[in-house]
């Protein structure tokens, strides 16, 4: 299969996802790794090839190709089989003949059938001398020259290695020449396969493998292979012994016995099947009860949330009410402070000096409650935008940002110490003093310092004890260490199991000494003391079992008491059943009693009713016949009337372009006239001749022998036509007549 990737600009620097190519119509035929599953997949790609979207056409209609309306198209869409497959091309599908081949060898695997005959499978021949050549060449392993560079120091234990891997090589057996790196399924790997590859196989005459029997295993109906498949398996494994120690059928003095085996063969499989049940009864018990506690856990879960949802709302109702009644509060407390403040109620006049004068007043700073907010636009200035607020903005803005922008250097302003005049300005006098008091300090430091005076005498050079020779140890072989240490491993393991089964045998020897030992100690203070709390210990989980006992009859009756309900209804309803069955069949006796009386009726009136419809089916016939004649004669009416008015229409038409053309020509005519000499003329007039006269000569001739051809045809067809006419008029004569 080829595809072909398109990729397509989305923008100025950015490029979208590529597209793929759909496939080539004719890639099921000459692509040779075009697979398909089936017949049904390969007739249905042959229809997708012929009926695609390269067939389809846009024929325009010239009449109404402008038109906008929808009831006078502009186009019409046509279907014109431009890929056309050669006739030598093979279209059937290729997997035809190793389809029958597997369905013959399945057959003659279930049927057992040694009389089918499989055919071979037909390889494909090679050309090694010609075309196929370069199928089976191979470059070859050219050593070099100087294998081994002449500076190289060769190790001769490592060669010596290497000779016996060598020697060991040669004398292992022969390597085959053909190796199954993989193998490769039939089908295409993209379209619907769902189970892997199963390779042919030949089953030798008179034998029965015991693979055979796991043919009806399918991929996620039995395999992979599971525990139950493993029992299953070897309880077929089991009867098949079991089956080749039964007598002979042929025998009959072995027939009781082989009777009595088969019979406690199936007294064991009815238990198996019982127990298998059982089990899956416990199962369904085991899910039942997981189902009832998750549907308790969900329950319990909604009316958490539910619980929280109404606590959430009864809270958001105490917060509003809380908040109304201190606003409420404020409200009323300000009323009273204002009413304190003028006590007798008089108005006053609004004095503007004083109130520009305090600038505590309401002009400099009102307040909100009288509606007026300061910051009441303050959102217009605040910055929104996508690179400031999110955090992988702020990756794009940083990235999009040069170099020089994210590492800022700053150099620091030169202070000016100095006048115009070249003197020190005073706030700079202090520090420069210091600095020079500081600069002195050091310098006396540093004078302080005394350099170290030559060795008047010789030292003495202790010489170090040279080190004794480092020890070195051959190192063994890796095989050999381990196997060393997996030998070490299994002597720990058997050491620890001998000594954990002395101690056991010991403990089990010595058990009454120390049941005897752990009784005394216990009459000490600390042993009562532990033994009482043991004891309360072994009532508290006495109790609890006693708990959890009576929690699990409580389980039990209810269980049983569901199966007790689950038991009624179901023997309620078998009961109905039987009863509506007795009511049904008697039902159906009736209805079968009147089905003979009616047939037995049916069979009276049958001969009248033979008559009537055979009168009925002729008088259609006829009908049909005349009515078909009618319609024939009125479409080819109208078919006249279309291609005479078609004719008229073109018919005018071409003589409007005509008188047209001709006064546009004797407008020519006139002025070439004037200029023209006598040889011009009659070249004019052959050229008239040869190209007007003459065609129209040979196509009457042509339409005369068409005509004559046509005439014969013509006759035998009215002939047949009036004909059966006259038949049919005749036979409805003669019936009316009878009549």
């Amino acid at each position: 299969m080829t595809s072909t990737i398109v990729q397509q600009k989305q923008g100025s620097n950015s490029f979208g996802r590529p597209k793929m190519m759909e496939n080539r119509a004719f890639d099921y035929i000459y692509d040779k790794n075009y697979h398909l599953s089936n017949q049904t997949d390969h007739q249905f790609q042959a229809i997708k090839s012929q009926s695609g979207n390269t067939n389809i056409h846009l024929q325009p209609n010239y009449r109404t190709m402008f038109s906008e309306l929808q009831h006078h198209p502009r186009f019409t869409l046509q279907l014109k089989n431009n890929l056309v497959l050669p006739n030598h091309m093979n279209q059937d599908w290729p997997g035809k003949q190793n389809y029958s081949r597997e369905k013959l060898i399945l057959q003659k695997l279930m049927t057992g059938d040694q009389s089918i005959n499989i055919p071979s499978v037909v390889y494909e021949n090679h050309d090694l001398d010609g075309k196929d050549r370069h199928k089976f060449a191979k470059k070859p392993i050219i050593p070099f020259i100087n294998a081994i560079p002449p500076y190289v120091v060769l190790d001769t234990i490592r060669s010596q290695d290497q000779d016996q891997q060598r020697l060991k090589e040669s004398n292992r057996p022969q390597t085959s020449y053909a190796k199954t790196i993989g193998t490769q399924t039939d089908y295409r790997d993209g379209e619907a396969q769902t189970d892997p590859y199963t390779p042919e196989y030949v089953v030798k005459p008179g034998e029965q493998p015991e693979l055979l029997t796991l043919i009806t295993l399918a991929n996620g109906r039995g395999l992979p292979v599971g525990l139950a498949e493993v029992e299953m398996i070897e309880r077929a494994r089991a009867k098949r012994a079991w089956e080749a120690t039964l007598p002979p059928i042929n025998d009959p003095s072995q027939w009781e016995k082989r009777l009595k085996m088969m019979t406690e063969m199936e007294r064991k499989e009815w238990m198996f099947r019982e127990k298998e049940i059982e089990e899956i009864q416990n199962m369904r018990m085991e899910l039942l009860k997981k189902m009832l506690r998750d549907r308790e856990e969900n329950q319990a879960g909604i009316l958490a949330k539910k619980l929280d949802k109404l606590w959430v709302k009864k809270q958001k109702e105490k917060d509003a009410k809380i908040k109304k009644l201190r606003a409420e509060n404020i409200k009323n407390i300000r009323k009273l402070i204002k009413k304190r403040e003028n006590p007798k109620s008089e108005l006053k006049k609004r004095n503007i000096i004083e109130e520009y004068s305090n600038f505590e007043s309401d002009t400099y700073a009102p307040l909100t409650r009288v509606g007026y907010f300061p910051d009441k636009n303050a959102d217009n200035y605040v910055v929104k935008n996508r690179y400031l607020d999110t955090y992988q903005g702020l990756l794009e803005l940083e990235a999009s940002l040069p170099h020089y922008v994210l590492q800022l250097k700053i150099d620091p302003p030169k202070r000016n110490q100095h006048t115009q005049d070249g003197y020190l300005k005073r706030k700079y006098r202090e520090e420069k003093r210091l600095e020079d008091i500081h600069s002195n300090l050091l310098a006396i430091k540093e004078q302080k310092k005394t350099e170290e005076k030559p060795l008047r005498f010789l030292k003495l050079i202790e010489k170090p004890v040279p080190r004794p020779p480092t020890p070195r140890i051959d190192i063994p072989d890796p095989e050999e260490e381990e196997k060393e240490l997996a030998i070490i491993y299994l002597q720990k393991i058997i050491r620890g199991k001998a000594i954990q089964n002395m101690m056991y045998d010991g403990k089990q020897e010595k058990l009454v000494l120390i049941k005897e030992v752990s009784s005394t100690h216990a009459l000490q203070t600390v042993d009562q003391s532990n033994t009482k709390l043991y004891k309360q210990k072994v009532l508290t989980l006495q109790r609890q079992r006693h708990l959890t006992n009576q929690a699990e009859d409580l389980k039990d009756e209810v269980l049983q008491n569901l199966e007790g309900e689950t038991v009624c209804d179901m023997l309620d309803f078998l009961s109905k059943e039987l009863i509506r069955l007795q009511e049904e069949r008697r039902i159906h006796a009736f209805a079968m009693l009147a089905e003979r009386q009616r047939r037995m009726r049916e069979a009276e009136e049958s001969g009248l009713r033979q008559v009537e419809e055979r009168r009925r089916r002729e008088d259609d016939e006829i009908f049909k016949q005349m009515l078909k004649t009618q319609q024939d004669c009125v479409e080819t009416y109208l078919e006249d009337c279309i291609l005479e008015t078609i004719d008229q229409v073109a018919d005018e038409e071409a003589r409007k372009e005509v008188h047209e053309m001709a006064n546009k020509i004797n407008d020519v005519a006139y002025e070439v006239e004037k200029t023209r000499s006598a040889v011009e003329s009659e070249e004019i007039v052959a050229e008239l001749v040869h190209g007007f006269l003459i065609p129209e000569a040979q196509k009457e001739v042509y339409r005369q022998q068409i005509k004559s051809k046509q005439e014969p045809y013509l006759m035998a067809a009215h002939k047949e036509i009036y004909s059966e006419t006259n038949k049919a008029l005749s036979n409805s004569n003669n019936e009316t007549s009878d009549d």
